[in-house]
């Protein structure tokens, strides 16, 4: 027994599987007795059977208890409202054809919205497709839902009292150990510096440096490992998936911030705000971690963070080398170039001294970028805890906390990002509704005796693409002609004796919920089978024909999947991303422009105060949910990856960069108050050359991937452009009354931030080449036409 635990856990870790199979096992078979030998209804004895097998075997939530319960009460709700509606359109042919198509699509779509209701998306089909393929009249429709009801009250009492599940929540943990493990890194680099680089400090740097890289590695596959986007639409849950990006943008963060062995005169300052970082993150990972009341110690640390970060830019700005005292010339020595160089000898011009100020201020720009990225995380981290921690009358009428939207505005949003032609999830709803409804049209229209299993196959064996589609058909096939062999044999050998199959049912049950995670998909078919012969010889004995019958009905469900799957955007998971690709860097880089032009137009006090870019961040936030949708469907379909998976998740991570260096310019110039009116002409231009430049490279990176034209160039740095940039802002940094010092620090960061986007090139140069180049030869993407915003 233990070595056959222990060989499951190694398909099943969590035994996740082996529970649903359990609980099913116990509770279906015991509601079919209910109602076929205590009632004696045959319709509720159905309707109970499928209801219970749907909600304890085709879904799983998950959270804290209350949650499932809650999650699992929904969906008997909301089954029964889709058996009224489709016992209602079962009354023509037509109807039923229609219904289905707009019910399909609307519970396909809906999964994007929510986790909790795409996991839900099998379970509220059936619910559906069992009415509207079983033709009756309205006066059954009470008997249908007393059998579904009866199943759901079984199944919320299944889910919390027959080996109720522990609280998974893994994201939220694998969150809190990455947020501690970088405040760790943040620590020991600190002792670095502070140390003197000595060799067991740089060790235990490296150390750690290596282990917070694996732990945000983790967090990034638990985050893409699941079929859909981990979070529904509690507050709670849509703060914590923010997180992951910012996370992994923190993380790159670190990763470019050098430690320079020669000590420097901001490294005092500079190691001030990262020690503030890392107790801001500390306490945000322990906050995340016991879900603890802690705002007030999250917010002294955010007021803290942003006083040293404060002291910094004043500290930093005092020590530029362009504020250091010149030397006066000795007495009777007004030889140029010797030690008493006179003030007009041009040294603060040379490129050496041009150096020195980017040098002095690139620690600091570092830090600064480190520093506002941790800000926005402990801000999440407050929303989250404090959603967790709200009163259950507060759940109840919906209040929010302060700064989070209401899940109704959250759910227009999100289904707003994928009403849009290149929508993956938009795709599969399409296909997957108008494959359901040529099934039901193609079973009313022949007349085989069980419709419901037609429309069953073609939803269990519809993927993303033919050839997926395909291989699931065959699959389905194979297990439902064993499973034909094995139940029609039981059957045979059992014969008449019904008793016998009453035995049998339990097991079969618990088989045909196990198989597909402990052995495969063809598996599972075997198992439903199996399941079917005995349950309706249970019923009505007709041997093994009725396996028979099976066989032929998935064969005509798998053959409409294929057609549908051929003719409804049959390319596949990888061009999908590409093109999702293509629109993410694309709605990126308009918003990085966006974010640069509000910036450099409220530096100078002569114009008018600039509307933030809003419509550019949402259609960002819009492409990267899109784009996280892709990704997750190629993760998840089989085949030869034609491009590593390495590559294709460094794009994905430039997207994220892209968009939250986007975020950090706009939050850098939000709270700015021009102090000074010089004239910033010159040094705006600077920055917009620069950002312009840089967007362009990154506009043409995304007609590449979605199949026009080719990967520029990276963008090599421009020493001039720095020597210009420091020539405009000259007057600000040296003024007396250092009224634009901060100004002009700000503007030299959102240089730096520019060139930090530029420097992103360099990883995404190799990959961006190689998914575009695929996608040329292969000629399945046309060319990309995508118009500008109005």
């Amino acid at each position: 027994m233990v070595n056959v635990l222990t060989w499951l856990r190694t398909r099943d870790a969590d035994l996740s599987a082996l529970r649903r199979a359990a609980r099913a096992a116990i509770v279906m078979p015991a509601l079919f007795a209910l109602g076929d030998k205590v009632i004696g209804n045959p319709t509720i004895a159905t309707f109970a059977s499928f209801g219970a097998l749907s909600g304890l075997l085709f879904v799983d939530f998950s959270g804290a208890m209350a949650q499932r319960l809650a999650a699992q009460a929904g969906l008997v709700a909301a089954g029964a409202a889709l058996v009224c509606v489709g016992t209602l359109a079962s009354q023509k042919a037509w109807l039923a054809v229609v219904a289905t198509l707009v019910v399909g699509f609307l519970v396909l779509f809906a999964g994007v919205v929510s986790s909790v209701l795409a996991s839900a998306s099998t379970a509220l089909l059936v619910a559906f497709v069992l009415p509207v393929t079983l033709p009756a009249p309205v006066s059954q429709l009470p008997d249908r839902l007393a059998g579904w009801l009866l199943a759901g009250a079984c199944t919320v009492f299944a889910v919390g009292v027959l080996w109720p599940a522990p609280r998974r929540e893994p994201l939220r943990l694998a969150t809190a150990h990455a947020c501690a493990l970088l405040a760790r890194r943040l620590r020991a680099e600190v002792d670095c510096v502070r140390g003197g680089f000595g060799p067991v400090g740089a060790a235990e740097y490296k150390a750690l440096a290596d282990e917070a890289r694996a732990a945000v590695a983790r967090l990034r596959t638990s985050f893409f490992g699941a079929p859909y986007r981990p979070t529904g639409l509690s507050t709670s849950a849509r703060t914590l998936v923010r997180l992951v990006d910012q996370i992994v943008w923190l993380d790159a963060i670190l990763e470019r911030m050098p430690l320079e062995q020669e000590p420097g005169p901001t490294d005092a300052v500079v190691c001030d705000v990262k020690i503030a970082a890392a107790v801001l993150l500390e306490h945000g990972a322990d906050t995340l971690e016991s879900v603890a009341d802690d705002a007030g110690r999250l917010e002294s640390d955010l007021r803290r963070l942003e006083e040293v970060r404060e002291a910094m830019e004043a500290a930093v700005t005092g020590d530029l080398p362009l504020h250091r005292p010149r030397r006066r010339p000795a007495a009777g020595n007004d030889t140029p170039g010797t030690a008493g160089a006179s003030s007009d000898d041009g040294g603060d011009d040379t490129p050496d001294a041009m150096a020195g100020i980017l040098g002095s201020l690139e620690p600091s720009f570092r830090a600064q970028e480190m520093s506002f990225a941790i800000s926005a995380m402990a801000t999440n981290i407050g929303l989250t805890v404090a959603a967790r921690r709200r009163s259950w009358w507060d759940h109840v009428i919906g209040r929010q906390p302060a700064g989070v939207s209401s899940p109704l505005a959250s759910a227009q949003e999100r289904a707003g990002a994928h009403v849009e032609p290149h929508s993956v999830w938009l795709h599969n709803s399409v296909r997957g509704a108008i494959a359901l409804a040529l099934a039901v049209l193609l079973a009313e229209s022949t007349g085989v005796q069980h419709s419901f299993w037609v429309v069953l196959g073609t939803l269990a064996v519809l993927r993303s693409n033919a050839l997926s589609t395909g291989q699931n058909a065959l699959r389905g096939l194979l297990g439902t002609g064993i499973g034909f062999i094995i139940g029609g044999g039981i059957v045979y050998a059992v014969g008449t004796h019904t008793t016998a199959l009453w035995v049998l049912l339990p097991f079969a049950v618990a088989f045909a919920g196990l198989a597909p995670a402990a052995f495969s998909f063809a598996a599972g078919q075997a198992g439903f089978t199996t399941v079917l012969l005995i349950l309706y010889n249970i019923i009505e004995p007709e041997g093994w024909r009725i396996g028979l019958v099976r066989v032929e009905d998935v064969a005509i469900g798998c053959a409409v999947s294929l057609v549908a799957g051929a003719l409804f955007w049959p390319r596949g998971a990888g061009p999908a991303l590409s093109q999702a690709l293509a629109d993410a860097f694309a709605d990126g880089a308009r918003y990085l422009r966006g974010a640069i032009e509000y910036g450099v137009a409220r530096c100078d006090a002569s114009l008018p105060s600039p509307a933030r870019p809003e419509d550019e961040r949402r259609r960002a936030a819009a492409a990267s949910r899109r784009l996280d949708d892709a990704f997750r469907g190629f993760l998840a379909e089989r085949g030869t990856k034609h491009i590593p998976l390495a590559d294709v998740t460094t794009l994905v991570t430039g997207v994220a960069a892209l968009r939250l260096t986007a975020d950090a310019i706009q939050d850098l110039w939000a709270r700015e108050t021009v102090l000074s009116d010089e004239d910033r002409t010159a040094a705006r231009g600077e920055i917009l050359w620069a950002g312009t430049l840089l967007v362009d490279w990154y506009e043409a990176t995304a007609r590449a991937l979605a199949g026009s034209g080719a990967v520029p160039e990276r963008i090599a740095h421009s020493a001039e452009s720095d020597r210009r940039l420091l020539d405009a802002v000259r007057r600000d940094l040296t003024a007396d009354d250092g009224r634009g010092t901060s100004t002009a620090v700000k503007m030299i960061w959102t240089f730096d931030h520019i060139d930090a986007a530029r420097r992103l090139q360099a990883a995404l140069l190799r990959p961006a080449r190689a998914a575009a180049g695929l996608h040329r030869t292969r000629r399945t993407l046309r060319p990309w036409t995508r118009p500008e915003p109005a």
